[in-house]
């Protein structure tokens, strides 16, 4: 089963004694913003790609047939596309406990995509390949199979994939392998 990473992120202390804090949302904190925000703007971040290699237990798939969702992988040179949230401190404790499957906070320096650009150093909830739920790469076909099979407490694991391309192509983003999957996606008439 997967590690609960909610303690381990609560023993971070590089944004203690902020008032607010900018967190870099590219998976589902794009489109599934159940939490309070200060202000949310376009960015990005540099040496980063979003893959569908981090298994979900808790979410969008169970223990026995877990989903796949977002995380990212270092990658040189690559642009990662996303939204900033400015938060206040408190937001973090219920954060923590959504992205407790393995992921960990990060400081990240983000870059806004917006008309009034500039840059700030923030926080990123990552999965990596350490982590007990990290699934790795697949070929895209047989990822996309498992994400049409996959059902948890959120709802169906392609609702997160689907929402999530559209949440891009809103943003004017293209990514090849969020876009690649959602091609490959097998329709189904039943979802689990």
């Amino acid at each position: 089963m997967a590690l609960d990473t909610t303690a381990l992120n609560r023993q971070m202390t590089h944004f203690d004694g902020h008032d607010e804090i900018w967190l870099f949302g590219y998976g589902s904190l794009i489109w599934k913003v159940d939490f309070a925000y200060l202000e949310r703007r376009p960015a990005f971040i540099h040496g980063w790609s979003r893959r569908f290699w981090q298994g979900s237990h808790d979410h969008r798939g169970t223990p026995e047939a877990p989903g796949r969702v977002a995380t990212l992988v270092r990658d040189p040179g690559a642009v990662c596309h996303g939204m900033a949230y400015r938060i206040t401190p408190e937001v973090l404790a219920p954060l923590d406990v959504r992205e407790k499957n393995g992921y960990l906070r990060e400081v990240i320096t983000l870059c806004f995509d917006d008309p009034a650009g500039g840059r700030a150093e923030g926080l990123v909830y990552l999965a990596t390949e350490d982590n007990a739920a990290f699934l790795g790469d697949a070929p895209l076909e047989a990822i996309a199979e498992q994400i049409a099979r996959a059902h948890g407490p959120s709802g169906a694991n392609r609702d997160y994939l689907l929402h999530l391309a559209d949440a891009l192509q809103a943003l004017g983003v293209e990514d090849p392998h969020v876009s690649g999957l959602a091609q490959r996606l097998p329709g189904t008439q039943d979802d689990p």
